[in-house]
């Protein structure tokens, strides 16, 4: 049945089909105005390239233990992750260990999580949500360490920082496949 909707859809359809027809770069018009933006400096470019992969390349300097962590995510962590990073409302963060070649699989950091160095990454640039980018470095290590430390993969007097973090070894370091079928 045809009705009024589908005539504004078709007509809208049309439009778009021709504002959208392939031109000639000599066809076309150029912008004109004033300038957008501005090109980036290096000073600014360094503020925002904090990607830390795996080989721990580019860790800020700082340091943090598992008991220095707790405090931290008491009072940044806690209200979303829950108690010991139990989860509610947020993700737990612990625990599932071995489960994921179960039926009953439980996916956290430290069951799922293949390099401990993107506990930090993603701790450093996303969290706490109200305030990402808020915690010091030394915080950063010392939340990484205490989540670790829940998770069982490190000892409670482990220090955290730019040469230990990357040596971490977490459970599903070899789940994880490359497009060639290689564990990375």
């Amino acid at each position: 049945m045809y009705s009024y909707k589908s005539a504004i859809a078709g007509a809208v359809a049309a439009a778009l089909a021709a504002a959208c027809a392939t031109t000639s770069e000599e066809t076309r018009t150029p912008i004109t105005g004033p300038a957008l933006g501005r090109a980036a400096t290096a000073q600014e470019i360094a503020a925002w390239d904090i990607s830390i992969p795996p080989s721990g390349a580019g860790l800020p300097a700082g340091s943090g233990t598992p008991t220095q962590g707790e405090a931290v995510y008491v009072a940044q962590c806690q209200a979303c992750h829950g108690e010991k990073a139990a989860g509610k409302p947020a993700d737990a963060l612990v625990g599932g260990i071995g489960s994921l070649g179960t039926a009953a699989q439980i996916m956290t950091v430290g069951s799922f999580w293949p390099y401990a160095t993107t506990l930090f990454d993603y701790t450093r640039r996303a969290m706490p949500t109200t305030k990402p980018q808020s915690l010091t470095n030394d915080q950063v290590y010392a939340v990484t360490a205490y989540i670790l430390f829940l998770n069982g993969i490190i000892p409670e007097n482990a220090e955290m920082n730019a040469q230990t973090l990357p040596q971490v070894r977490m459970p599903n370091r070899d789940g994880f496949i490359d497009r060639s079928g290689v564990p990375r």
